[in-house]
């Protein structure tokens, strides 16, 4: 894998949500767990996995399906983000 712009753009976002989400979870403990639309219980950490699970699939359905810059596919995953945060 090349190390390009876009390459350690992508894994300094992936640390800083790591930092940010221990941060989060020493400053606030126990991870906020909630019963959401998927109808058990979810905590941070999990909506996050879930977000960049799902972010990772949206990416990869864009770059089949598209032929838009991979942007586009990143504002919709940050959006599918949010709504994960949201709602699950």
């Amino acid at each position: 894998m090349g190390w390009t712009q876009p390459t350690a753009i992508f894994f300094a976002v992936i640390a800083s949500l790591l930092i940010a989400m221990s941060l989060w979870e020493f400053i606030v403990p126990g991870g906020g767990p909630r019963v959401g639309i998927l109808r058990f219980e979810t905590t941070r950490g999990d909506r996050l996995f879930i977000s960049l699970l799902g972010a990772a699939f949206i990416c990869l359905a864009w770059l089949l399906f598209t032929d838009l810059n991979l942007w586009w596919g990143v504002a919709v995953s940050c959006l599918y983000a949010l709504v994960v945060f949201l709602v699950v």
